[in-house]
């Protein structure tokens, strides 16, 4: 089908390598342009977010191309949060009551690469590297782009074009300016910055600590996470305030500095980095924002997928896998309209126009529930009362598989289940066992079954009461 039909995907990160790949299975002809160099024969620039966790969503959208499989030699599965507390002793806390339910570690230049080989192994798809997108243009459409070496310049023009071209889309950027265009965009940047370190592989390409978790050091305002690599190394980021703060990037300007942080605040990270004030001035410093606009493609002739569309701070781990799932939306509604697209009878405005309609409020919610456990990561992991909730809530996930899930597992492990949806009963659930807890309703002296009924009640009252807010709003 569609070989008729050529698209230019700007952007060859995982969002729009996994585009390229499952539009190519389709028979449409693919040009996809990147602007970096090949990383499959260029490494990466240190400190720049090498690490990624994929779940669920993510799979489902590697299944639909059929690499799931082959990715799967890439994982790392991590079973729940490591805290590590100041004192040094650390405790395990389970992602999900269900033993099948875990995350997975995964390299982000790994995984581009097997989507990039994939996609390179279809006739009909051509890559192009080292070409910076300058203009676009929307009528056409067409795009131009210049050669990163030769400044030479190239035009390409094609049926749609799609910007999947990360946080600081250019395709966004010249929807912006364009004045027979109306774009809505929001930028919201967070106060806090962040930094890459790398924990090393202990000899024979072991572990220096746990494997198979999510390791986090919370502290209030400041936290490190680290996720292990297939080597036996882990990526470590250090999350900071840029300034007004006791320790902020404005003011770790020396190695001492540097060492007297860690020594008060993870002081058990100096052994396991020994190389730390090095790796902390020559890795750069990276900002996190929340991107939101509207609407998202330009007279059917252009559309923004992934971070273009929809750019989040990293605190759910899912602005990867809310990409893939991006794509597997859209092969859904493409799917539904192949046919009549193919005689004429139905244009990719249609389509566009159906996508954003079914995806945008999902992507809106997820961009503010990583916001929302941005705050439950560098703090509350470290509280007693969270701490009671977490383990009521496994407990109930373990018991109870079929009746119960966490705000984080409708998120991370309910593929079926929209980010909107999941917001609306993960936000309901949070505030009734908090509450609960906090009041003393659920008693020791109370089985398991007792409190879930409780729980359960008072999460349905709060949502009632969230659909009459909403009502008399409308009103």
């Amino acid at each position: 089908m569609s070989k008729n039909q050529n698209i230019l995907i700007i952007g060859a990160g995982l969002c729009g390598s996994l585009l390229a790949l499952r539009l190519a299975q389709h028979g449409f002809n693919i040009t996809l342009v990147e602007k970096r160099p090949d990383l499959r024969k260029f490494s990466l620039d240190a400190g720049r977010s090498i690490n990624l966790a994929l779940s669920d969503r993510g799979l489902r959208g590697l299944r639909l191309a059929g690499v799931e499989e082959a990715a799967q030699e890439l994982l790392i599965p991590m079973t729940g949060r490591m805290i590590h507390e100041k004192s040094g002793n650390t405790f395990l806390s389970p992602y999900s009551g269900r033993e099948d339910e875990y995350i997975n570690s995964v390299s982000r230049p790994g995984l581009n690469k097997l989507l990039l080989n994939e996609a390179e192994k279809m006739p009909n798809v051509k890559i192009v590297f080292n070409q910076t997108c300058t203009e676009v243009d929307f009528d056409t459409p067409s795009a131009t782009f210049e050669d990163f070496e030769s400044g030479e310049k190239s035009t390409y023009s094609a049926d749609v074009i799609f910007g999947t071209d990360g946080a600081g889309s250019v395709v966004r950027a010249n929807m912006i300016h364009d004045k027979s265009f109306l774009l809505n965009i929001s930028q919201q940047w967070l106060g806090h910055g962040y930094k890459e370190l790398e924990i090393p592989p202990a000899e024979n390409a072991g572990y220096r600590t746990y494997k198979n978790a999510l390791h986090i050091w919370p502290r209030g305002e400041d936290m490190l996470i680290a996720l292990p690599n297939l080597d036996g190394s882990f990526t470590v980021t250090l999350f900071l305030p840029y300034k007004n703060s006791d320790y902020c990037f404005e003011n770790l300007t020396t190695p001492e500095m540097v060492q007297e942080y860690f020594q008060k605040e993870f002081p058990d990270v100096l052994e396991l980095i020994p190389n730390l004030t090095e790796e902390f001035f020559n890795n750069p410093i990276g900002a996190m924002g929340t991107v939101k606009c509207d609407p998202w493609h330009r007279f059917g002739k252009t559309l923004l997928m992934g971070d273009a569309a929809h750019a989040m701070v990293p605190f759910y781990g899912q602005g990867m896998n809310a990409s893939f799932e991006d794509v597997a939306v859209f092969d859904e509604i493409l799917l539904k309209h192949k046919d009549s697209l193919n005689t004429g009878d139905t244009s990719w405005k249609t389509i566009f126009d159906e996508y954003e309609k079914v995806r945008k409020k999902d992507a809106d919610a997820i961009g503010e529930l990583a916001v929302d456990n941005f705050d439950e990561m560098k703090a509350h992991t470290g509280m007693e009362l969270f701490q009671k909730k977490r383990k009521l809530e496994t407990a109930f996930e373990a018991e109870f598989p079929q009746d119960y899930y966490s705000k984080y597992s409708l998120v991370t492990f309910k593929e079926d289940l929209s980010y909107s949806e999941a917001k609306r009963q993960g936000r309901a659930q949070d505030k009734a066992i908090l509450s609960l807890l906090h009041n003393g309703k659920l008693e020791e002296s109370m089985t398991l079954k007792e409190k879930l009924e409780i729980v359960k009640k008072q999460t349905q009252r709060i949502l009632n009461e969230s659909e009459m807010d909403d009502y008399l709003k409308l009103k």
